[in-house]
């Protein structure tokens, strides 16, 4: 039979501390006054017009086409208005405070970092068996069989199969040293070697290097970074304790 719980402010709370995610809340409440503070005394502050902006930008990215989605979603969150209207304005002011603190510095520190931020277009087949990957990847430089054929062979996940094993763009920061600098060691198209990583041994193809160009994408994502970098050195600044 089905019935109806309560769920009350105190069961949240009990529930964060039983599931050790209440130091990671405060640390998200120490950043909330942190960027606060911070724009306060800059002197930063939202205008009624940019606020409907970016509230309406908000819905869109939530697909909250109309009222009633909107209220809907306020429900499902256990929001009320006011607390959308708050949402709202804190990441308004969160992104101006970083545009403030940061639009000066995102070229330079391009410039040092351009590597980071160099591309590959790879398509990847990840196998459990290193005998497997290294009979497979000779079998592919004879042209026994075709990448595409392994990958919808031996790729599980559905769609990623579809795909022949396409994984998009990788960038040299989020990948391991040892594929790194494999993927990374030309500039030409090729098939790899079989290499170890943590979910087994990668059999990849890289399809093209693409050189970094400060796009206004990787600006706004270079600049999240550096806010973000600077929001956890002024958290570690502060002590704080968690009362019961």
């Amino acid at each position: 039979m089905s019935h109806s719980i309560t769920i009350t402010n105190q069961d949240l709370i009990q529930q964060l501390k039983l599931s050790g995610k209440l130091p990671e809340m405060a640390e998200g409440i120490i950043a909330r006054k942190i960027i606060t503070e911070t724009a306060t005394e800059a002197g930063i502050k939202n205008t009624t017009a940019e606020l409907q902006q970016a509230a309406d930008q908000f819905r869109l990215a939530n697909e909250l086409h109309n009222a009633k989605d909107t209220w809907n979603w306020l429900e499902k969150q256990g929001l009320s208005l006011d607390d959308f209207e708050a949402i709202v304005q804190f990441n308004l002011l969160s992104g101006k405070l970083a545009e403030h603190l940061f639009a000066d510095k995102i070229e330079s520190y391009f410039v040092e970092h351009q590597l980071d931020y160099t591309g590959a277009v790879i398509y990847e087949v990840v196998l459990a068996d290193q005998a497997m990957a290294e009979e497979l990847y000779e079998s592919i430089q004879e042209e026994e069989i075709s990448f595409q054929e392994v990958a919808h062979r031996y790729i599980e996940d559905v769609e990623l199969r579809r795909k022949g094993g396409y994984r998009g763009t990788v960038y040299r920061k989020d990948l391991r040293p040892n594929l790194s600098a494999a993927i990374f060691a030309s500039d030409s198209s090729r098939l790899l070697k079989p290499l170890q990583g943590d979910r087994g041994f990668h059999l990849i193809f890289v399809e093209e290097i693409l050189k970094p160009k400060l796009t206004e994408e990787l600006a706004l994502q270079i600049r999240a970074e550096l806010f973000n970098g600077w929001v956890k050195e002024k958290i570690q600044e502060i002590k704080y304790e968690l009362s019961n």
